[in-house]
């Protein structure tokens, strides 16, 4: 399978996430995709070979690997890949489809456009991003479900006994290397955890946002409101009416100096009729 095609594909839905889903998208591809690819399906290469067990009567080892793998690791992560990534192409080709809704409207009404920014998260496309991170968180939640449902847990045993027909007896089966698959099993299976409450905090942070947002219009909504259903009147003149005099000031205003001077005239002639 071709992964860097599928990365290229990808990468474009960066321009339209928020930091969480830049995240997702780095842990899906550096610590899922890139593992699974070097290392894991090496890991798992020999397992239908190296599976051994304690008898020699035809058809009882491919009936006991059967049992004890009845999907293969491999097979599950790859389809487990595939379901997780698939939610992120609806949102590239939401916008894909607004570029293309809003190139007719520009050519049929020439200097205006239908969308100021067709990847900007607003109406259907809040809900087309919405819907694929329920749908990613979903599949993630899915698939270790039927691991842990399949193979009893996310153990690899050492041991493991069958007694299926055409097996005489309950006879002893043995897996290659079961340390090294549980091992990359747990640590797939902590990147899908952590993927997931990736998933989650990305909704929380867009629904929050977007509750924010509601009410902050609906805020300046009842503010505009009230004011058109108020007249506000002024309660007081201005200070500006207001003659503020300072008695430091070395301006005072004539009246006032005419008024001292004419005081001081009369005390100066009441003195000169005692005298």
């Amino acid at each position: 399978m071709n992964w860097s095609a599928l990365e290229g594909l990808l990468s474009g839905v960066n321009k339209y996430s928020t930091v969480f889903g830049r995240v997702w998208l780095s842990m899906v591809f550096i610590f899922r995709v890139l593992v699974f690819v070097v290392a894991a399906q090496r890991v798992w290469g020999d397992e239908s070979k190296d599976f051994v067990c304690n008898t020699r009567q035809p058809g009882c080892t491919n009936v006991c690997y059967d049992s004890i793998f009845p999907i293969s690791h491999i097979r599950l992560w790859a389809l487990q890949l595939i379901f997780i990534t698939c939610p992120s192409l609806m949102v590239v080709a939401h916008v894909k489809y607004r570029e293309e809704k809003d190139k007719k409207y520009a050519a049929m009404h020439p200097g205006s456009h239908l969308y100021a920014n067709p990847g900007k998260k607003r109406g259907g496309l809040w809900w087309t991003y919405l819907l694929s991170l329920i749908f990613k968180a979903a599949f993630d939640s899915a698939f270790l479900y039927i691991l842990y449902f399949i193979y009893d847990g996310y153990d690899m045993p050492r041991l493991s006994k069958c007694n299926l027909e055409p097996c005489p007896n309950t006879v002893d089966c043995f897996i290659s290397r079961p340390t090294e698959k549980r091992i990359f099993t747990l640590f797939m299976v902590v990147s899908s955890a952590i993927c997931i409450f990736m998933c989650i905090c990305e909704m929380i942070y867009l629904v929050g946002k977007r509750c924010q947002k509601v009410m902050r219009l609906r805020y300046e909504n009842e503010r505009l409101l009230f004011v058109e259903r108020h007249d506000i009147t002024t309660l007081a003149p201005p200070r500006s009416e207001f003659i503020r005099l300072d008695p430091t000031a070395n301006d005072l205003p004539m009246h006032s100096v005419a008024n001292s001077n004419s005081r001081k005239a009369e005390e100066a002639a009441a003195t000169n009729k005692t005298v």
